[in-house]
């Protein structure tokens, strides 16, 4: 009676997973040569795991800070209402900065944080998303980096969650809608 109960469909697998972050990391390797002074700048919580896997497969020194914002609460669509959770601890003047975000889905947060980023001197600030679901979007913002393109249904593994749950998933699958009451 574990999770795979609460699981629809698996979108992901594993190595699907691994596959695409490593090509990501090559993309990011190849566009970001030569430029000093690279940040990844992970969106906690639902990020954490890609992004510990995309800073592996990046073949180049960067830097690390993460970030906490929050426009669900605790509900499974966005409030619109972006609140910092946990700051960056460092200038991001001249720095390349590149947001590590687990999904792109309304936009909200994502809008809101490249304006905050540009206010605080980033050399340059890139988007890359594991997840795109661009049926959502009600902001215009699009990934520089996207892994996987999602229908409109809500996902969880691989560090996205519903609840705090399911984080831990090591694949990406489809959350029943009876779950969460959908």
């Amino acid at each position: 009676m574990g999770m795979e109960q609460d699981i629809e469909q698996v979108l992901f697998t594993e190595e699907q997973l691994r596959s695409r972050v490593q090509a990501l990391g090559a993309e990011i390797t190849r566009d970001f040569q030569g430029k000093d002074k690279l940040l990844l700048l992970s969106i906690l919580r639902g990020s954490y795991i890609f992004m510990a896997d995309l800073s592996r497969a990046i073949d180049l020194p960067c830097l690390v800070d993460f970030l906490s914002v929050s426009s669900y609460g605790g509900g499974t669509k966005s409030s619109g209402q972006v609140e910092i959770k946990k700051d960056i601890s460092m200038d991001l003047e001249g720095y390349h900065v590149i947001v590590v975000e687990d999904i792109l889905d309304s936009g909200n947060t994502l809008y809101y944080l490249m304006d905050l980023l540009k206010l605080r001197k980033a050399a340059s600030v890139s988007i890359c998303t594991l997840l795109d679901k661009p049926e959502r979007r009600t902001k215009p913002i699009t990934a520089d980096y996207a892994g996987f393109t999602v229908p409109d249904a809500f996902v969880v593994g691989y560090g996205l969650d519903y609840d705090q749950k399911y984080r831990n998933l090591p694949y990406i699958g489809i959350l029943k809608p009876e779950v969460y009451g959908g």
